[in-house]
């Protein structure tokens, strides 16, 4: 999952080729934007990947809005899952709750380039943060979702530096005990550890 990658056409700003690399790397199924992509190619991109799905963003073009959604249910075997953007006169934490809060397992949503995870009236609700553009956080973060048919094991991945993806492994050193795992990436790969979300 990824949201808020700004990236306009009149900007040198791309998907770092890091994060591409990350997904490629995971095996993902699915893509989620989670809005204000702003260049429709960056959906493309992500498309030539895995399946995408998108919402729209309130920075996004007219073209962008028209074409997507503002709003996304979906299921995955027996989990229900939702995404918005979150924008307009109420915090996008609180159009998430609103719109999902005991309707959906996992509820995805972005706007505030800021991580966050925590469960409300059952809705475990997640925002991966940006990409691109960390503004008011010193992660950049994506987002992994491992889904079974018993359990979502959804996973944060923070990072300072692009580079530093290179050093997040998958397969043998993720613990799926957690219901939620966070990943600090950095140069040193000593600390390339799980740890619970607080």
């Amino acid at each position: 999952m990824i949201a808020d990658t700004h990236i306009y056409a009149h900007s040198n700003r791309v998907i770092p080729p890091s994060v591409l690399d990350l997904f490629r790397r995971a095996g993902v199924g699915l893509i989620l934007h989670l809005g204000d992509v702003n260049s429709a190619w960056v959906l493309e991109e992500l498309a030539e990947l895995a399946p995408l799905m998108a919402v729209a963003g309130n920075n996004d073009d007219d073209e962008l809005q028209d074409r997507l959604p503002s709003t996304l249910r979906f299921t995955v075997g027996r989990h229900r899952f939702g995404a918005v953007h979150g924008d307009g006169g109420r915090s996008a934490k609180d159009q998430v709750k609103r719109a999902f809060a005991g309707k959906a397992d996992l509820a995805f949503f972005g706007h505030s380039h800021i991580p966050f995870v925590d469960e409300h009236k059952g809705t475990l609700l997640f925002n991966p943060g940006s990409a691109t553009d960390r503004r008011w956080h010193e992660h950049f973060g994506v987002g992994i979702v491992r889904v079974t048919e018993e359990a979502i094991d959804p996973e944060l991945i923070l990072y300072t530096q692009p580079d530093h993806l290179t050093n997040i492994l998958f397969g043998t050193d993720i613990d799926s005990s957690p219901a939620m795992t966070e990943r600090a990436a950095s140069d040193d790969t000593s600390n390339n550890h799980d740890r619970p979300t607080p």
